[in-house]
């Protein structure tokens, strides 16, 4: 699944990069300041906060919480933040895509808006096609009011079929892949 899963969102332009559970934060700051990203935005009471926090980076990216409603920091969201990183509830090997489940803590807007979208994803949380992940996760029983499904980064087409990245969202999107599965195997 895994191997699967990767050539997918490679062929539609994402990043995967296959990291050990206790170095994606410094593997992720790595990625960051290679892209020249200044500021990075992160959710300050979302599941990755912990262990992002804790991360030594020399101020390069500077690590930017997500704790001021949109409305008071509209211009510094749209103009000075130049990454994003969120978690996400799964992804789905058969389409190359990450479903995200935006919340209070990580709302939408953190993998729309930036010019770089980085996300978490566990590689125990990949399933095979999305009627696994729906049945595997429960959604019957707990469906969020907004639920996102990713197919790498944000593209349209003219009516020339030009193809542009990053017209109507992120024109970067880079997962970290995190093997958390003592002994998992390429699938």
């Amino acid at each position: 699944m895994i191997r699967r899963f990767t050539e997918r969102m490679e062929a539609v332009r994402a990043e995967v990069h296959p990291t050990a559970a206790d170095h994606w934060p410094e593997r992720l700051v790595h990625l960051a300041a290679a892209r020249g990203v200044r500021s990075l935005l992160y959710g300050a009471d979302g599941p990755l906060a912990p262990r992002l926090e804790s991360v030594q980076s020399d101020g390069k990216p500077r690590l930017v919480p997500y704790d001021t409603p949109v409305e008071a920091w509209k211009e510094r969201l749209f103009i000075d933040t130049d990454a994003a990183v969120t978690s996400s509830l799964g992804g789905i090997a058969e389409t190359g895509t990450l479903i995200l489940w935006p919340t209070p803590q990580e709302p939408r807007l953190m993998s729309l808006v930036p010019p770089v979208h980085f996300a978490v994803l566990a590689t125990s949380d990949l399933h095979p096609n999305f009627a696994a992940a729906m049945a595997e996760q429960q959604w019957a029983g707990q469906m969020p009011t907004n639920a996102l499904l990713v197919s790498g980064p944000s593209k349209s087409a003219d009516i020339e079929q030009t193809l542009a990245y990053g017209v109507h969202g992120p024109r970067e999107l880079v997962i970290l892949l995190v093997d958390d599965q003592t002994g998992a195997t390429e699938g």
